[in-house]
């Protein structure tokens, strides 16, 4: 029991960087500025949900990508052909490659040479690519009726991966350049996955103008007007294009004049003659002789700048334009023309940006977040606190400094990882309360058990804390890896909440067991003590000594009650089925909140006339605070993001004053996405506690651990069906979290069986069973209260953004810590009995079979 010099060193280092990492998050800015520069002052990094801001998810349009490669090979095909004196029947687009049919199919050689010169080369293969460029020219008929003279050149999935690749980067930069031209502060912009883009905004409330600044190509050209009338006949190389405003048409003609990738610079000013608001630009020297050459050629013709499909005008050309320079007047108003400014600064993105998911969150509400979870896991931590106290006496003090250290750790390695805390990340933590008292409880019950077996003091703390490790290891171990997966098919806020569980699982490790240790062998051998007597404070026992209740007698009502409430639970799932959230069903959510108290019928009757299919309303905590939910909008993400701008204009007019407080949006492909990766998460969550159990014990342990976590998750759907609570990401992150806490408990009681089936090898299996139960029972029912107590405060006060979580845990761990003895001890006793019956009925064969020769 003795520790050396050298790790009460470690360990004391380790606790004081903790504390001092933790130490800037107490502070304001002025202090911190005060502190030496020695010191740590990095602080933890608030969640969007916590100080308020946007969060905006970008996908990249691959298939605009795909088709303008596809349309320059067109063009570069005919040009290289035509120079080359090769006819061609015909050149187009079909499908992923361009087909190209040659008048003369001698030539065919002659023309795959020529044609495989407009390949690129790919920066980034897959595995066992056949190729090192984008394309693939293949000659001879398409297919064994295809025309002969017939080349096809096919855009390979290596080009378009790399072609997107280039895409995403070089959309990060501009939009970062767009961002930081309208003054947002600390914005995040970080590539999410192979083709989108996260786009984190602090403090921005009303995302629209940003959308718009990041959805917009900003490809600007410049193109001749034609002299055809758009509304007839159009000549070749001529096409319509609409105006800004509403029923104009421009017919302008194909070629472009001069790109905008040409433009030096573009500000934002007033026309000196009408005082409007227009957008100056200067050409590079390239595009100045263009723009020269093109304006003197064509004086008193009218030629159109075109952004993104549109013509802002159409200006006629009054002489020639050879300084490099013009302006762009459109009607636009101050804004507009600023934001077009900053556009054609940062460049044209390479390709389209569809919002596909959008979540806003007020600065009141996440103030109002922040101050309901410190609040909920404060009163959480004193009632785990106290509850130590009565259960340990003197003795849960020190389990209680080490559940402090604890936390002040985890906000240490948070600041130092500059992990970003959530509302679900302080749920983690609160939770991470309850479940780091597991290790001590154990602890605290072996010593109890060898001191009641006559072993000294120094003896019951030695043998407590080796015969508990394997336990907490398996424990935690189980809990470790339903966080894990919870992270990795996590998204934004959900991912917080696996980071502070994680860390809040990894570091009780080490102040329960290390800490706590080295804490009672210094009291034992200060105070010299005899024996450990580790006593409640008020000596009264929840569990009597010598407890030898007869669970098994009860099996079978058990599991009946227990098969009975998850097939209850089924039909709740089918009618009246699941209040799936906006995460997985779509569409938009909408947290409103009104002057005074809020008219529903008004406000039901203005949106329904908007035609946006059923919207429903519905107090949200108090009567000035309305839920606003609307479908899943037909169409792609463009279309819910419209959707979200006509209902914030219908609730301007129809509660002035009203505030959006909260609004979230997430797109068809994204919703089926995070349904998918859900469904997912809960089912390799439980396959992979069965095999963790199946490695550390035996397979009928196995079977009965995954048949209990199937009817503790079923119960807790029907907990959701019955309550009506969303059921969105937060909710499978409560259904993980139970899986991996409910094969924690019984991974206890499982090591208890295991332990005492060595121990008495002649006693019935149901006894040991019964014995296990018994002497775990107190563990069991003590970490169950501890977590209990610390996940209450918040289901009751810790508001609406972690209903999903806080109230159905609650359930869970009431529901988990019965299954452990009611359903997953009967099911390992049938599958006892039964290599039992089995076991018996082979051994008289085999006798027979032996004897018989004889």
């Amino acid at each position: 029991m003795r520790t050396s010099p050298r790790v009460l060193v470690t360990y004391a280092l380790v606790i004081l960087l903790g504390m001092l990492a933790a130490l800037p998050n107490l502070l304001t800015s002025t202090q911190l500025a005060a502190l030496p520069d020695w010191l740590p002052k990095k602080q933890i990094t608030l969640g969007l949900d916590l100080r308020g801001g946007s969060h905006l998810v970008l996908e990249v349009d691959i298939r605009e990508l795909v088709k303008e490669r596809l349309q320059g090979l067109v063009g570069e095909a005919r040009r290289e052909l035509r120079q080359a004196g090769i006819e061609t029947a015909s050149v187009r687009r079909q499908d992923n490659a361009v087909v190209v049919d040659l008048r003369d199919p001698a030539r065919e050689a002659e023309a795959v040479k020529l044609l495989r010169k407009l390949a690129q080369p790919v920066a980034s293969l897959a595995f066992g690519s056949p190729t090192n460029t984008d394309i693939t020219v293949t000659p001879g008929p398409a297919g064994p009726t295809g025309p002969a003279g017939r080349i096809r050149m096919t855009l390979g999935e290596d080009g378009i991966r790399d072609r997107t690749n280039a895409a995403v980067e070089q959309s990060i930069e501009i939009i970062r350049q767009r961002i930081d031209q309208v003054g947002v502060a600390e914005p995040t912009i970080q590539r999410a996955g192979a083709d989108r883009i996260l786009v984190q905004l602090p403090g921005v409330q009303d995302p629209s103008r940003i959308r718009a600044l990041l959805g917009s190509t900003a490809k600007l050209t410049f193109h001749m007007l034609s002299m055809a009338d758009p509304s007839g006949p159009l000549p070749a190389g001529v096409h319509v294009m609409p105006g800004t405003t509403a029923g104009e048409r421009y017919a302008i003609e194909d070629r472009v004049s001069v790109a905008g990738d040409r433009l030096a610079d573009a500000r934002a000013g007033f026309d000196q003659r009408t005082g409007e608001p227009i957008v100056s630009f200067r050409f590079d020297g390239v595009g100045a002789r263009q723009f020269a050459d093109i304006t003197t050629a064509n004086v008193g013709r009218p030629f159109a700048i075109v952004l993104d499909g549109k013509v802002l005008s159409a200006p006629v050309i009054r002489e020639p334009i050879t300084g490099g320079s013009g302006q762009i007047s459109g009607r636009f108003t101050v804004a507009q023309a600023t934001d077009l400014a900053a556009l054609l600064r940062a460049g044209a993105l390479p390709a389209p940006l569809t919002v596909i998911e959008e979540r806003t969150v007020g600065a009141d509400l996440g103030g109002d977040a922040i101050a309901r979870g410190l609040e909920s896991g404060l009163v959480g931590f004193g009632l785990v606190f106290a509850f130590m106290l009565v259960l340990y006496g003197p003795w849960g003090l020190v389990a209680n400094a080490a559940l402090a250290l604890n936390v002040v750790l985890t906000l240490g390695a948070l600041s130092v990882l500059g992990a970003t805390l959530t509302l679900p990340g302080i749920a983690g933590i609160v939770l991470g309360i309850g479940l780091a008292v597991d290790a001590n409880v154990l602890v605290n019950e072996r010593i109890r058990e060898e001191t009641r077996k006559g072993l000294g003091a120094f003896a019951a703390l030695d043998a407590g804390f080796n015969r508990a490790w394997a336990t907490i290891v398996d424990s935690n171990v189980t809990a470790l890896i339903a966080t894990a997966l919870l992270f990795l098919f996590g998204s934004g806020a959900v991912r917080g909440f696996a980071v502070t569980m994680g860390l809040g699982i990894a570091i009780s490790m080490f102040t329960a067991v290390s800490i706590v240790r080295v804490i009672m062998t210094a009291i034992v051998r200060r105070r010299r003590l005899k024996t450990l007597d580790i006593a409640p404070l008020f000596r009264l026992r929840l569990i009597p000594e010598g407890t030898a209740i007869p669970f098994m007698r009860g099996r079978f009502v058990g599991i009946g009650v227990s098969a009975f409430l998850s097939l209850a639970s089924l039909g709740l799932f089918v009618t009246p089925g699941l209040n799936y959230g906006v995460d997985f069903r779509g569409g938009i959510q909408m947290e409103v909140v009104t002057k005074g108290p809020a008219d529903l019928a008004a406000l039901r009757s203005g949106l329904d006339k908007l035609g946006l299919g059923e919207i429903a309303l519905q107090e949200f905590g108090d009567a000035s605070t309305v839920l606003v939910r609307a479908e899943r909008q037909p169409g792609d993400e463009a279309a819910q993001t419209a959707a979200v701008e006509t209902i914030r204009a219908e609730l301007a007019t129809i509660a002035p004053g009203s505030k959006v407080e909260r609004t979230e949006v997430v797109g068809p492909k994204v919703s089926g996405e995070l349904a998918t990766a859900g469904v997912l998460a809960v089912v390799l969550a439980s396959l992979a506690m069965m095999a963790y159990i199946w490695v550390r014990f035996e397979w009928p342990f196995a079977v009965g651990a995954i048949a209990t976590l199937v009817l503790d998750v079923t119960k807790t759907v029907g907990f959701f069906a019955l309550t009506g609570l969303d059921f969105n990401l937060t909710a499978i992150a409560a259904l993980l979290t139970l899986i991996g806490y409910s094969v924690n408990d019984k991974v206890v009681v499982y090591d208890r069986m295991r332990e005492n089936m060595r121990r008495f090898k002649a006693m019935p299996l149901r006894d040991v069973i019964d014995r296990s139960i018994n002497e775990t029972l107190g563990r069991s029912l003590y970490t169950s209260v501890t977590a209990f107590l610390a996940m209450l405060p918040m289901a009751l006060f810790g508001g609406a953004a972690v209903a999903s979580f806080a109230i159905p845990m609650v359930f869970g761990i009431v529901v988990a810590a019965s299954s452990s003895v009611f359903i997953a001890a009967p099911i390992l006793l049938f599958l006892g009995d039964w290599r039992t019956r089995r076991r018996a009925a082979i051994t008289p064969h085999r006798g027979e079979e032996a004897e018989s020769p004889a």
